[in-house]
């Protein structure tokens, strides 16, 4: 599938065409509980009826999937887009600023549904020098933990051609805030996409939704990105309290040194990642993002990030 407005499905077919598709009322209800029951990357199965209206009947297998906690505050997920091969997180220092949070939530996501992730910094002309300096301070941090991290200008296209041998023949999901350059960067790697961009909001220094549905756009040399709508929150969705730590490499590369097998990382005595903590060996914003999410059982946590 590459193309979701919510009602209406785009599946493009084995012979090129592309097909609007709804879905079957009796498969919705069979699907997870999602309030999406299919999304873009999906390989399905469709019925035409011959009248120009085409049925989602099934779905394939999913290899993987991003997922958060639904908007809406029920016990539902929002799949972001499913058989990828990565995901790129674009995050900004400042106008707006990506919150550290919100880069280790969609992190530790992305590690428990086995999707790899590069993090790419992008209005990277227009920093002071402060805000250089938080710059450099999160790329340590971030590479020092394994990851692929990127610093680029989609406006000067500063950095961009480290991009295409990144994605090139690989399906990824293109993810992050409002604001952050997502559209005006889709824009400068597929001019072809006519992406629509805004500015940022002088009053509140946030991005506005300019990208309304998801969407996989094909890259020249191969390969596809799926843009989605801005994220504003990213609430998880069914982690375990003692799983969490698991998708945060650093600390579970630091628990394997704590005196208790089922260290919660919080108060325990002989705990490796307090001591990495209180040794400045741990990022204090990678403790503080692992115990948001520790949190995530509180329903009302969530009512006035979306």
């Amino acid at each position: 599938m590459v193309r979701s407005t919510g009602s209406w499905y785009t599946v493009r077919t084995d012979d090129g065409r592309e097909v609007e598709c709804k879905v079957k009322g009796n498969f919705r209800l069979r699907s997870i509980r999602s309030t999406n029951p299919v999304a873009v990357g999906d390989g399905v199965s469709i019925i035409e009826d011959g009248s120009g209206t085409a049925f989602i009947c099934e779905i394939d297998e999913r290899r993987n999937y991003i997922v958060r906690k639904a908007s809406n505050l029920s016990k539902q997920s929002h799949i972001l887009a499913t058989n990828l091969d990565m995901a790129l997180l674009v995050v900004t220092i400042a106008r707006p600023e990506t919150s550290t949070t919100f880069i280790d939530r969609f992190l530790a996501s992305a590690e428990a549904y086995r999707v790899p992730v590069a993090i790419c910094f992008n209005k990277i002309d227009d920093l002071t020098s402060e805000e250089r300096e938080m710059l450099d301070y999160l790329t340590l941090i971030y590479r020092d933990i394994g990851y692929d991290v990127l610093h680029v200008s989609a406006i000067t296209h500063e950095g961009l051609d480290a991009l295409p041998p990144l994605l090139n023949n690989r399906l990824t999901l293109l993810a992050g805030n409002s604001g952050v350059g997502k559209s005006t960067l889709l824009n400068a790697l597929i001019p072809e996409a006519h992406a629509r961009t805004a500015s940022i909001s002088d009053a509140h220094g946030t991005g506005m939704h300019t990208t309304t549905f998801s969407e996989r756009y094909d890259l020249p040399q191969g390969g596809a990105l799926i843009d989605i709508p801005g994220i504003k929150g990213f609430g998880t969705f069914e982690f375990e309290r003692e799983e969490v730590s698991h998708f945060f490499r650093d600390l579970f590369s630091l628990s394997a040194e704590c005196r208790f097998g089922n260290c919660t990382h919080t108060n325990e005595p002989g705990c490796a990642v307090l001591q990495a903590l209180e040794n400045h060996r741990l990022a204090p914003s990678r403790y503080q993002s692992y115990l948001s999410m520790l949190d995530d059982k509180d329903e009302s946590k969530y009512r006035e990030a979306y």
